[in-house]
């Protein structure tokens, strides 16, 4: 059991001379996952941090350039930044019922998107490379912040749109179709869990290290269920606006068990999506090791 906030702080500071850099999204799920690992109220090993917040594409860019120590990313991007970067087993997004959503002004075949102009939320994004898994011949893309997709869609600025985080819980509100749920697609077509959002970590960091980072994570995420108040200022602060009740959704889709720990299903899953993309040549294969376990 996590023990009360004081305790925990006094008992396990954060020694480390040197905070590690930390990159996470504003969204509700990520809020709520490092709430607890960020304000030292959890152990992890005398570590401590300082967090970037931003969005997920800019996320990517920055673990892409190696300026950050951990960050969570796209499980796309994962693919291209191996020799630098591992993929650690607790923090990230990875579920059923979660995927992102193609949208469109009026109801549109899937079939019939050749030639459509589709706005994309970042080319590194998992929601990017699983609209080209579905529809490989797609080229015509614009990519646009995740927030901007839903009303070039509405304007017709793109004839379709695929959305992500908050965005699947109003779509609908804006007026918009749905076309195909990307991760309803892939569960259909391989049996996995989609994985959208992992928390990458420097392997120049060394076992202990990331070892410790895991057990944060999953610390984190324990302290958050079972002082689900404590972690609620900090998630408004950064929600843009958000109803509390789609924070709740929100967290409800994206933080679930894989999020504490991806177990067998889960590393299967990633290995899938990784093995699909480098086959399609959208991301070059790897022999890196995955995970910590495997250094």
């Amino acid at each position: 059991m996590i023990r009360e906030n004081k305790e925990i702080a006094e008992n396990h500071p954060a020694t480390r001379a040197e905070k590690l850099s930390l990159g996470f999204s504003p969204c509700p799920n990520d809020t709520f996952i490092f709430h607890a690992l960020v304000h030292g109220l959890v152990p992890c090993g005398g570590l401590s941090f300082s967090e970037r917040l931003e969005d997920v594409e800019t996320l990517n860019g920055l673990a892409l350039a190696g300026l950050l120590d951990v960050s969570k990313i796209s499980y796309h991007l994962l693919g291209h930044i191996l020799d630098d970067y591992l993929l650690l087993e607790s923090g990230g997004a990875l579920g059923r019922g979660c995927g992102p959503l193609l949208v469109a002004r009026q109801p549109l075949d899937a079939a019939r998107l050749a030639g459509r102009k589709i706005a994309l939320p970042g080319r590194y994004t998992t929601a990017a490379l699983l609209l080209r898994l579905f529809a490989p011949s797609l080229t015509e893309f614009v990519y646009l912040p995740f927030e901007r997709i839903m009303p070039a869609v509405a304007d017709g600025s793109v004839d379709a749109g695929v959305i992500i985080h908050e965005s699947r819980f109003t779509f609908a509100a804006h007026g918009l179709h749905q076309v195909v749920d990307l991760g309803q697609w892939w569960e259909l077509e391989t049996g996995q869990p989609i994985p959208l959002g992992g928390i990458a970590a420097k392997r120049a960091l060394g076992s202990d290290t990331l070892l410790a980072l895991e057990r944060g994570l999953a610390a984190s995420i324990d302290y958050a269920y079972q002082h689900p108040a404590a972690a609620r200022p900090y998630i408004r602060a950064h929600s843009q606006e958000m109803s509390d009740e789609v924070c709740d959704a929100h967290i409800g889709l994206y933080v679930n068990g894989f999020s504490r720990a991806l177990g067998a299903e889960g590393k299967a899953a990633v290995q899938v999506l990784l093995e699909r993309a480098a086959a399609a040549g959208i991301m070059p294969a790897s022999a890196q090791p995955l995970f910590v376990s495997q250094m």
